[in-house]
């Protein structure tokens, strides 16, 4: 981005003495962004712990603490599958993506297979359904001419999944299958407005029309705009239920929330909840905001529970993260949410199995693929191409001249603070390095080739805090503490230095830089020449 400012002249002026002073401190720690406060953090209640130190929805003790699945996964689809759950998310422009998710119980989940392993476009919120034995994801996608609307299907949840079909369906956002008493196969789509689906869910029928007038909150509620989206349905009794949202997802923390309407016909008429919304974000102070973009499901035991959205207070760099709450049917058939505010634990599912939570993010790269808490950033067609495996790690073409426009290898991560380290080896002209990484234009972080170590901060080099390294091998530590980041290098099997700048990344989110994404860890490949990547590490640091 050259037409950013780089670092003020008197900044960069002491950042520079220390750099040529060789000084281990920091040269410039901007203030960080408003967090909860010390004493708000004391008194919360305590995550469990998991893998690596990853957070832990259940508590052990027959309660869980949301977010059920932390960092960034955000427009949860959940299917009711027997005993089984499964559910997805919103991918954007990872690669692969539709990274399906399983549970037992509702509280401990973990991610079993990708139904894309190519790039369409931007992948926004799909539909997960079951269907005749088959499985179907309803994929809307932002490419660079159209918004249009994919199938993928398979007869296991674990694949193959079929290639991408396209229904023709332009302009169209958030799908929500639903079977009419009719028999016949409907999608509903953002706007209240709905379209028939042939007997084989892969083609529609027939004109897209309006279905309902949304529901309007109250002119003089804090939000982002009015955004009727996120329509999921299903049948409850001799009614249908339309579970959607209004409001926008990010922008003031008040503005997402969660609204219902029912009737008796798929055809309608629609009348909407007297409770509306049923969830809402009311105040900056609560520990989620923008909650929205709900799927309503049955439970183990028959109880009902609601998973959706929210980014969490301080924290939206993590994205907007998964959280459940408990439901109840009225006498007179509505649906009521039981959770509050979210801000305590609740008591688990009744039923069900735990399993196993989350998924390691360590990597010896040895494996013939590259496993699922890896996807690549705006990929190319051919980008898996550029990948090699072998027994001694995965190797990468380079790709670009750095985070901007390398595709770099990234992951999410679901911590507030959290450590990562990176082995890799740089052949030719390349640059390997580890960023926190935002999209092309926010990223920071560290990168090493053709003798020299370079800084990225302000999503741009900074190439006047250049460095000359030796060798090939090389090892990089980023550190994030709550928005405070800071960086390590190493050369070979040699001591850490820690790096003169230390960063602040509080403001990597979607109200400065749009786009509904999160700040990740990034694995960089650029330059000509490859980048042999031998051992990535992590672990939260339980803040």
């Amino acid at each position: 981005m050259t037409d950013r400012p780089t670092l003020p002249s008197s900044a960069r002026r002491r950042a520079m003495k220390a750099v040529l002073a060789g000084a281990t401190g920091a040269a410039v720690v901007p203030a960080t962004a408003a967090a909860p406060s010390a004493a708000a953090r004391a008194a919360a209640p305590r995550f469990g712990r998991g893998v690596e130190g990853q957070r832990q929805a259940d508590l052990g003790d027959g309660t869980y603490l949301n977010p059920i699945v932390p960092g960034d996964h955000p427009d949860p689809t959940i299917l009711k599958d027997g005993a089984d759950y499964y559910m997805t998310f919103s991918s954007f422009q990872s690669t692969p993506g539709a990274v399906i998710w399983h549970s037992r119980d509702l509280v401990n989940w973990t991610p079993i297979t990708a139904a894309l392993l190519k790039p369409i476009g931007t992948v926004w919120a799909m539909d997960l359904v079951k269907h005749g034995g088959r499985y179907f994801l309803y994929i809307p996608v932002l490419q660079p001419n159209r918004i249009a609307t994919f199938v993928v299907h398979a007869d296991h949840i674990r694949g193959p999944w079929s290639e991408p079909i396209d229904l023709g369906l332009d302009g169209c956002i958030d799908p929500g299958h639903i079977v009419g008493e009719d028999g016949r196969r409907y999608l509903f789509v953002n706007g209240f407005r709905r379209i028939g689906l042939a007997d084989d869910g892969l083609s529609t029928v027939g004109r897209l029309e309006p279905a309902h007038t949304p529901w309007q909150y109250p002119q003089d509620w804090v939000v982002e705009m009015f955004a009727p989206e996120g329509p999921k349905l299903l049948r409850r009794g001799d009614w249908f239920y339309m579970i959607s949202a209004v409001g926008g997802t990010s922008g003031p923390p008040t503005s997402h929330m969660v609204t219902v309407a029912r009737a008796r016909s798929i055809h309608g008429p629609w009348q909407d909840c007297p409770f509306n919304p049923i969830v809402r974000t009311r105040s900056a102070d609560e520990p989620w905001w923008s909650r929205g973009h709900a799927s309503v499901v049955e439970g183990p035991a028959g109880d009902w529970w609601m998973v959706y959205h929210g980014y969490e207070n301080g924290f939206r760099t993590l994205g907007r993260q998964t959280l459940l709450e408990p439901i109840e049917w009225t006498a007179d058939g509505w649906l009521r949410a039981k959770g509050g505010t979210l801000d305590r634990p609740l008591r688990k599912p009744r039923g069900g199995q735990a399993g196993p939570a989350g998924l390691a993010l360590s990597d010896d790269f040895r494996g013939s693929r590259i496993g699922l808490q890896w996807s690549f950033f705006d990929a190319a067609p051919d980008e898996l191409a550029r990948a090699r495996h072998g027994a001694d790690g995965l190797t990468l073409r380079g790709k670009g001249s750095g985070p901007a426009d390398c595709s770099p290898l990234t992951c999410l991560v679901g911590e507030r603070s959290y450590e990562a380290e990176l082995d890799f080896e740089v052949s030719g002209q390349a640059v390997g390095g580890l960023a926190l990484f935002y999209d092309a234009r926010g990223f920071v972080g560290l990168g090493i080739g053709e003798g020299q170590l370079r800084t990225w901060q302000y999503g741009q080099e900074q190439s006047w805090m250049r460095q000359p390294v030796n060798g090939q091998r090389h090892r990089l530590k980023v550190t994030n503490r709550e928005h405070i980041v800071t960086f390590h290098h190493a050369a070979g099997d040699g001591p850490w230095v820690q790096h003169p700048w230390q960063m602040e990344v509080s403001g990597f989110h979607q109200n400065v830089f749009g786009g509904f994404l999160s700040l990740r860890i990034a694995l960089i490949a650029a330059g000509q020449g490859d980048v042999r990547l031998t051992r990535f590490s992590y672990r939260g640091l339980g803040t």
